[in-house]
């Protein structure tokens, strides 16, 4: 098994000591950084995700996973920027105002991460103008909602009309999602996307990124 199947598997069980160990060994064998995020670590998250959308690993599992590719990212850090490598987009995250929810937006946060996006994450309780004064100052190119309230969820049609109202919306794309959610509430408020969970919000993230 090469050292990238390695630093894959373990992240995959959670082992984060182990991964950050084995990305610094491999760093240091002469493996170019960016292939050991493309080839080691992203492959375990994308393993873990798609595991996820099939309910063959649960929410615990998931952070566990998360937490490992997050350790292994920490150590490519510094030698990804210094060769350049510029991430495939990014996104400001937050719960909409009143709302203080942040299982289901953490996870999406770390969906998003596994597949390379740069995320910028805005915590719970966030305003409309938060997510629309963030996606300008910070270019990014997706802002993602998150509610599990009922009574929340009519906060996201606020950050698209705040968005329309700064000029942006033809820039950035707006994705929601939480329990409340669902497709045609989508459409009625003008977001551009709902997934039903935080690996199929990452699929649809990078589309958009690629697009």
């Amino acid at each position: 098994m090469s050292i990238l199947e390695e630093i894959s598997e373990n992240l995959q069980h959670g082992k984060a000591k182990v991964v950050k160990e084995l990305v610094q060994q491999a760093v240091d064998s002469g493996i170019d950084p960016e292939t050991v995020l493309k080839e080691g670590l992203l492959p375990g998250m994308n393993v873990i995700g798609e595991k996820f959308k099939n309910n063959e690993v649960y929410v615990p599992e998931v952070l566990v996973a998360a937490r490992a590719m997050n350790m292994g990212a920490q150590v490519l850090k510094p030698y990804l920027e210094k060769a350049g490598v510029k991430a495939v987009g990014r996104v400001c995250i937050g719960t909409v105002q009143g709302d203080l929810h942040d299982i289901g937006k953490n996870l999406v946060k770390m969906m998003l991460e596994g597949k390379g996006l740069e995320v910028i994450d805005l915590g719970v309780d966030v305003a409309p103008e938060t997510f629309v004064n963030t996606a300008i100052e910070q270019n990014c190119q997706i802002i993602c909602c998150s509610a599990l309230l009922t009574t929340t969820m009519g906060v996201m049609e606020d950050v698209v009309k705040k968005a329309e109202e700064a000029g942006i919306r033809d820039k950035v794309k707006i994705m929601i999602g939480g329990a409340p959610v669902d497709e045609a509430f989508c459409k009625k408020i003008g977001a551009d996307c709902y997934t039903p969970d935080a690996a199929s919000a990452a699929d649809a993230a990078v589309e958009f990124c690629r697009g």
